[in-house]
């Protein structure tokens, strides 16, 4: 479970992350909930999916990556004085995320952000997934800006 922004990672290209940096935070794994995974499990396995290796990921798990990607743009086209075409920003963000498993998706759908209110409109109902989300949004947001 994400939490805080990993500045100091060994990554070659942070950015490429699924989550847009990395992360450190808690594990959610059955058995480890709330512990603190050291810094090269971080780097390994939990800011990437994909963790099979990892001795604390679950042999039964419904996915094994989530992923996310910006599909609403955020400008619009609007037509301004005279017909002329003037662009203002959209003001819902549509992420789409795709829950994987052994690299085929097998569960995936559209979650909503409103810019100008700030608040999620469609949420994910798993709590870890909704968080993934909200820290790729940051990311995203903040590469944006």
């Amino acid at each position: 479970m994400p939490v805080e922004k990993l500045e100091n990672g060994t990554w070659p290209h942070p950015a490429r992350l699924p989550l847009g940096c990395g992360w450190r935070g808690h594990c959610t794994a059955p058995g480890h909930e709330g512990e603190i995974p050291q810094q090269h499990i971080l780097e390994a396995f939990c800011n990437l999916g994909y963790a099979d290796s990892c001795n604390w990921a679950p042999q039964e798990r419904a996915w094994d990556a989530v992923r996310f990607a910006v599909v609403a743009s955020p400008v619009a086209g609007k037509s301004g004085e005279g017909g002329r075409a003037s662009v203002v920003p959209a003001r819902i963000l549509r992420l789409r995320y795709v829950c994987e498993r052994n690299h085929l998706p097998v569960e995936h759908g559209d979650l909503e952000f409103d810019l100008s209110l700030a608040t999620w409109l469609r949420r994910h109902d798993d709590a870890r997934v909704q968080k993934m989300a909200e820290c790729f949004l940051e990311s995203y947001l903040k590469k944006k800006a």
